[in-house]
């Protein structure tokens, strides 16, 4: 019998789509983001579906509804430029958010001080920077952003991985994958932080290339630290560690 922990196709295909889309944005390669961005989520998703007769049945709708909205985000910010798309890619995005936070509460999640403070001390100046600097996105960007903070603050939870080492009150990832979800939640921070960061600052075409790049393989080292976190989380029978 093949380990809970086992690596499956569903696994392969998440990491061609993720390194292609990659590959995409960094040569400027448009008609292979279109290929391979939209297969991100799904493959998370099948990873789900796989793990759905050990997996709690709320737990399961929670994560096949963020990681469905999670891909129409990803087809809206396929052309990071475009500002429109941008603001629906983060509504997408929300939705997701609002998933994965309703999971982590339903899960005993709850938020720290200390990883609460500095989230909202980042989340302030970024929302200062986009009225300053960016009047037309700041308003959606900052409401997402906040979305954001609260699924990385409750994700920071040490609690959520008792047994886990534990380093500035966050669980340090280990072979139980419950302690994967903070560093999840601070990678999701740091790529969406960095995305505000590329729409203010970087004004060379080689430079947003490879920023957009670095957005991408955090964005999906995040999203697979995130979902397998939450599966363990929700896993009916937990024998020894997740």
């Amino acid at each position: 019998m093949k380990s809970k922990n086992s690596w499956g196709v569903e696994h392969a295909v998440f990491a061609g789509a993720t390194l292609a889309t990659v590959v995409g944005a960094v040569t400027g390669r448009e008609r292979l983001q279109q290929a391979a961005k939209p297969l991100i989520a799904p493959a998370l998703a099948a990873r789900v579906l796989r793990r759905r007769a050990d997996t709690d049945p709320a737990d399961v709708a929670l994560l096949l509804a963020g990681l469905t909205a999670a891909t129409v985000g990803d087809v809206f910010m396929i052309d990071p430029d475009d500002d429109a798309r941008l603001v629906r890619g983060a509504s997408s995005f929300a939705v997701m958010q609002v998933g994965y936070s309703a999971l982590l509460l339903r899960r005993g999640a709850r938020p720290t001080a200390p990883a609460l403070l500095p989230r909202l001390a980042g989340w302030a100046g970024a929302a200062a920077l986009l009225r300053g600097r960016a009047k037309e996105v700041a308003a959606p960007l900052t409401a997402y952003g906040s979305l954001l903070g609260t699924t990385s603050t409750l994700s920071a939870d040490p609690s959520l991985a008792p047994g886990a080492d534990v380093v500035a009150n966050v669980a340090v990832p280990g072979t139980d994958r419950r302690s994967w979800l903070g560093a999840g939640g601070m990678l999701f921070t740091a790529s969406d932080g960095l995305i505000v960061l590329r729409r203010l600052f970087i004004r060379g075409e080689q430079g947003r290339a490879v920023a957009e790049g670095v957005i991408l393989a955090s964005y999906a080292a995040a999203q697979l630290l995130l979902v397998e976190g939450m599966l363990a989380l929700g896993r009916r029978r937990i024998t020894g560690r997740a």
